[in-house]
């Protein structure tokens, strides 16, 4: 119990701030609404899941001493959201018209894979819990980890997918509509040139 309290105090803050993968859950969730919203978030999770056997069993190491492969990663994602923002400034339609058009299973993928946040969280945690994990559940220790983020992702890609649709029901009218996506999309973009402006292949041409 102890390290499970540890551990949700360092992985909870950053699975529910809202990274790329969770702004685009709220603008689904506003768009489409919860129901339409789980095919993304199977997605998403899907990958999330898979990161985490792949490094949690080492085979991750191979992408971090490579750190040019997960900077390529970071700019192809980075160019992601800046088309999916594009995506949510020409979606005119409301919910109730059920026009709105839903991201799926495939957009969560490729969101989840270029996520440079979401690969480097991972690592963080088998970093950190990994020997802890091993000494306390011996070796299952690692199946633990991965099973209480597999549980904490799905949770908060709930949460924020909720709170997407309680903000899209405050008003029906087109104008809020589009105000949403256009904030959405701005914050999308926020992401994506922050992570150009980190990204060292960037910087080192600058």
């Amino acid at each position: 119990m102890s390290l499970f309290i540890v551990w949700l105090g360092v992985m909870f803050p950053l699975v529910f701030s809202p990274g790329p993968a969770n702004i685009v859950f709220a603008a689904s969730g506003a768009s489409v609404g919860i129901k339409r919203s789980i095919p993304l978030l199977a997605g998403v999770d899907s990958v999330f899941i898979l990161k985490s056997i792949v490094i949690g069993y080492g085979l991750g190491e191979v992408v971090h001493a490579r750190p040019e492969l997960m900077n390529g990663m970071q700019l192809l994602g980075a160019a992601y959201l800046i088309y999916l923002s594009v995506k949510f400034v020409r979606s005119t339609s409301t919910k109730l018209d059920g026009e709105a058009k839903a991201l799926g299973f495939v957009d969560g993928l490729l969101i989840q894979v270029l996520n440079s946040k979401g690969w480097l969280m991972v690592f963080l945690m088998f970093t950190l819990f990994a020997d802890q994990s091993q000494a306390a559940f011996g070796e299952q220790g690692i199946l633990i980890l991965i099973f209480w983020l597999a549980v904490l992702n799905i949770s908060m890609h709930f949460v924020w997918v909720s709170i997407g649709d309680v903000l899209s029901r405050i008003s029906s009218s087109e104008r809020y509509e589009k105000a949403l996506n256009w904030f959405y999309a701005g914050c999308l973009v926020a992401v994506a040139i922050w992570l150009m402006i980190e990204n060292p292949m960037i910087r080192s041409m600058i």
